[in-house]
């Protein structure tokens, strides 16, 4: 039987390590924390009781992955909120995206028409947008019109366009707080190809994550892997693989890479052109993050922001821009764009009886050691007064700290290499199957290659696709998981 050889146990390595051990390989999986799931852990942060998730918390793009969906999404227990996300304003205004697109237009009022024209064709159209957008953008999508109408939008949102498509301050900034994940200056074309992608998702399966914690993504995912003769050894960090004996690959034996590509060059015998193309390889900006215990929900004035579990906290278009654009310079705005979190309003799991916990991040320089606390509560108490009053504990990680939590998040950039145009085509080079590397059984399984960032596991099911193809065993989700 072939060995398959994962480094990295995050949802891409994972993915790919359940795919070949249903394609019939002995797989071995090292993870170098004590527990598993990279990207998608949960851990007592602050106090006991208290789940908090320590990297991603919502998972869009899990629950609408062609991989999930093959895997099963009824392994999870996903909920999925009534309202997506919500972006508060001063004077207690707030803009709501709720799950059902024509009621996120209807509270629009002005914008209702313009809400529908922007994210109707898209949302209608998930799959057609997530198979554009799911894998290497060198090949020709199979749904064209989908992914023209993707584009044109792309274009409009992501140039000086942006500011002349809404007439209400809540339509603006409902778009400005989902294009502000992609952390990068805004405008910009991939900020909005990244939140177009996501506000779709909202209006189509919706903004899901997982009850208890993210940490059950990847339990269900290693359990699915045992059940197939996989194996899992934690505490194995692993920072030279030409130390790791992965088998040999005139057997047909694999070794995936569910890390930062540059681990690939501690290889022998890599070939100085791919070597060079892995070092230009550029990571971005940074993301520092602090979970916060609760003695209640937090305060906001506007009542439906409560609803959501994702918040957006920010301002209107225009602060989310300035702030957006000052970690571009180098520096973190006094009133920074704030990415928040609150599960436990629909997960009682989450916390005790009457508590609540909050994940909340600002975008930062990266290797920034700023301590972000202060910044963020300083944020969300302007539009939840009483906020500081109900918070029990707190745990910061600056940017600098967070890749001994996932040695993949280079500098803090948590996306596994900067989101930009130029790295949608080259995620790490240029090529139609990024995954292979041109050391015969090496491929890489991370969102540093293509669909890039987000839990959804197809990076790491492209990467075990691509060496089953490349073994001469052409096999698609159908045939692993049924139809």
């Amino acid at each position: 039987m072939p060995r398959a050889t994962v480094i990295g146990s995050g949802p891409n390595g994972l993915a790919a390590a359940v795919a070949l051990a249903r394609a019939g390989y002995a797989v071995e999986v090292l993870e170098a924390a004590p527990t598993i799931g990279g990207g998608v852990r949960s851990a007592e942060l602050t106090l006991p009781g208290f789940v908090h998730d320590v990297c991603s918390a919502v998972h869009p793009a899990a629950y609408t992955s062609p991989f999930f969906r093959a895997f099963g999404t009824g392994r999870i227990d996903w909920i999925i909120p009534e309202a997506a996300y919500a972006h508060p304003l001063d004077d207690g205004r707030a803009g709501i995206a709720w799950h059902d697109l024509e009621r996120t237009a209807d509270g629009l009022g002005p914008d209702a028409r313009a809400w529908r024209a922007l994210l109707r064709p898209l949302s209608t159209h998930i799959d057609g947008v997530q198979d554009f957008t799911g894998g290497s953008l060198l090949r020709i999508p199979r749904n064209p019109v989908t992914a023209v109408r993707y584009g044109l939008r792309v274009l409009e949102q992501g140039t000086a366009m942006a500011a002349h498509t809404f007439r209400t301050a809540e339509a603006s900034a409902l778009v400005a707080g989902v294009v502000a994940h992609a952390n990068t200056a805004l405008p910009s074309l991939s900020g909005a190809a990244a939140g177009l992608l996501l506000m779709a998702q909202a209006h189509a399966g919706g903004w899901a994550y997982s009850r208890g914690g993210a940490q059950r993504i990847a339990d269900a995912l290693a359990d699915d892997l045992r059940a197939h003769g996989g194996a899992i050894r934690t505490d194995a960090r692993v920072t030279d693989l030409s130390a790791v004996d992965w088998g040999d690959p005139r057997r047909g034996d694999l070794l995936l890479l569910n890390t930062a590509p540059r681990l690939a060059l501690t290889l022998r015998d890599v070939p100085e052109r791919y070597a060079a193309a892995i070092r230009r390889y550029r990571y971005g900006h940074a993301a520092a993050k602090v979970d916060f215990a609760l003695d209640g929900p937090v305060p906001w004035t506007n009542p439906g922001v409560a609803l959501a579990p994702t918040v957006h906290v920010g301002g209107t278009r225009e602060e989310v821009w300035t702030s957006e654009n000052a970690v571009a310079h180098g520096r973190i705005s006094p009133r920074p764009y704030v990415l928040v979190a609150q599960p436990s309003v629909l997960d009682d799991t989450r916390a005790p009886a009457g508590k609540q916990v909050l994940w909340a991040y600002v975008h930062v320089p990266a290797n920034s050691d700023a301590d972000p606390t202060e910044l963020i509560v300083r944020q969300v108490e302007r539009f939840a007064p009483g906020f500081r009053d109900r918070i029990l504990a707190s745990h910061a990680v600056p940017a600098r700290e967070r890749v001994h939590l996932n040695p993949a998040e280079i500098g803090g950039d948590i996306f596994g290499g900067a989101f930009t145009m130029r790295q949608a085509f080259v995620r790490p080079v240029l090529s139609p199957a990024p995954w292979r590397t041109p050391m015969p059984g090496v491929y890489l399984a991370s969102a540093a290659t293509p669909p890039g960032p987000g839990v959804n596991g197809m990076a790491g099911w492209h990467a075990a696709r691509t060496a089953l193809a490349d073994a001469g065993q052409r096999v698609e989700l159908a045939d692993l998981f049924g139809s």
